[in-house]
């Protein structure tokens, strides 16, 4: 994937709380680069956390999980943590920053996804479209759900409606679920997060009921996530309303395949049988199966239409 050289970024999107003037030292090398950071997201504590928080009866959706009854049990209670975009700011202006900079990446991915939300949600299901901004953290983070940690993975937190996410996770993608990652993997977790956000105002989050099991709420809610991110990406490349050139200059073959590998490594039968006990049990659920996963987010890039994400319509999933 290859952003717009010219294409102006807004750094407005994001909020910076890690500390150190934002940016110090956490993802900020060069694209390709694995720097050191404080914290970090630890596979035990993702595998921990997608295979103990709901059977706790968790709420909410968000990435590879946000409930919200164990977000407040998790991570260290900490003082109100101030943002600092300075350092972000300075060093992502534009698309060619993007294509340099992984932060930059992350910046125009959050201003593509909330655009394109911004166009299609009042078109499509007659709602407007409210923006909200990404929370980069470091370790554990306070938010409205309760305090979280790296452990959670990206997740989308209804009560502040806030999306929040360590970017080492970026790196655990590679080292930890063996996957290939890359820039528009990156973006797909972003675009699956902000498809939580898409699923409150629209007021479907706030119906989920049963919580686990392979035709749980909590599983239509999270693959029509992954659709709604199928969505977006089909749309990624095309001019805007007004003939403007797309912040996102193209998303190869390839860059599909890595997402697809991505959302079957994190299904939950692969983290049960790979991450977990070996043992596969679809009463415990939460997210779907590798083969679910794959196949919402395709429904969602093959037809480019949020209609077709109807997962809690669907007789099978």
């Amino acid at each position: 994937m290859r952003y717009n050289d010219d294409a102006q970024l807004d750094t407005s999107e994001v909020s910076d709380i890690r500390g150190g003037g934002g940016g110090g030292g956490l993802l900020g090398g060069m694209i390709g680069g694995r720097a050191a950071a404080g914290g970090g997201v630890g596979i035990l504590g993702i595998v921990a956390y997608l295979l103990f928080t709901f059977l706790g009866g968790g709420g909410g959706g968000g990435g590879l999980g946000a409930a919200d009854v164990v977000l407040g049990q998790l991570g260290q209670a900490g003082g109100a943590q101030q943002a600092d975009n300075t350092e972000v700011q300075q060093q992502c202006r534009t698309g060619k920053d993007a294509n340099n900079r992984l932060e930059c990446a992350v910046v125009a991915d959050i201003d593509s996804i909330q655009a394109f939300w911004t166009r299609e949600l009042p078109t499509v299901f007659g709602t407007r479209y409210s923006p909200v901004k990404t929370v980069w953290f470091s370790g554990s983070v306070q938010t409205g759900c309760g305090a979280a940690d790296s452990g959670a993975g990206p997740f989308y937190c209804p009560a502040d409606k806030l999306v929040y996410i360590d970017l080492s996770f970026y790196d655990d993608i590679r080292t930890e679920f063996q996957a290939t990652g890359g820039l528009f993997v990156d973006a797909y977790v972003l675009a699956h997060e902000y498809g939580h956000h898409v699923q409150d105002l629209l007021g479907v989050e706030s119906k989920v009921r049963t919580r686990q099991g392979a035709n749980s709420d909590s599983v239509r809610l999270e693959l029509q996530a992954d659709c709604y991110a199928g969505v977006w990406a089909k749309h990624a490349t095309e001019p805007g309303p007004n003939g403007e050139p797309a912040l996102i200059s193209d998303i190869s073959q390839q860059d599909i395949d890595n997402a697809l590998q991505v959302a079957a490594r994190i299904g939950d039968d692969w983290i049960q049988k790979n991450l977990g006990n070996g043992h596969v049990d679809q009463n415990t659920f939460t997210h779907g199966s590798s083969a679910q996963r794959q196949r919402w987010f395709s429904t969602g890039y093959s037809t480019g239409d949020p209609t077709r994400c109807d997962t809690f319509g669907a007789a099978t999933l």
